[in-house]
């Protein structure tokens, strides 16, 4: 059985995301999404709502698991057995940004990092951009799955 990790911060979790989630448990037997808590970025989102959102979204999707990153991605990958890690592209910049982490974590772990070419009809969906929108009272419903809208609203709405 083959197992990838996608990891991200998911904050929030995006029909990007979901894509390249599915498209990724087409390549491999099971799918660990592990959710992150990134001490670079200031998470809008709790971790624990981060996981639920993501478990329901990715509810209908067989072999699909969430669970949280609490660590070096390094050890998660250890511990869930990972044959991969799945990361997805948008564009140049992401492949710039990416790719520091992709041979850091093969030389910590001897893990291969897929890259996998998001579809170009979400290429303009990022989480920091879905923050932005939802800031300023922008409509994000068609940017995130069922129930993160209301999530990311009033998330935004307690932190005024």
């Amino acid at each position: 059985m083959t197992i990838a990790v996608c990891p991200g911060s998911f904050d929030p979790l995006t029909r990007g995301h979901v894509d390249v989630v599915r498209r990724a448990r087409g390549m491999f037997d099971e799918v660990v999404v592990g959710i992150a808590r990134n001490s670079s970025k200031s998470a809008l989102l709790g971790i624990d709502e981060r996981v639920a959102l993501a478990r329901t979204a990715l509810a209908g999707v067989d072999g699909v698991r969430v669970d949280v990153v609490e660590g070096l991605l390094a050890d998660f990958v250890r511990e869930v057995g990972a044959d991969a890690i799945v990361k997805g592209l948008r564009g140049g910049a992401d492949f710039d940004a990416e790719l520091p982490m992709a041979l850091m974590n093969r030389h910590l772990t001897g893990v291969e990092t897929v890259f996998v070419v998001g579809d170009p009809a979400l290429a303009h969906i990022a989480s920091s951009l879905v923050k932005d929108v939802a800031r300023f009272g922008g409509s994000i419903d068609d940017l995130v799955p069922d129930g993160v809208a209301d999530a990311v609203h009033e998330a935004v709405r307690s932190k005024r």
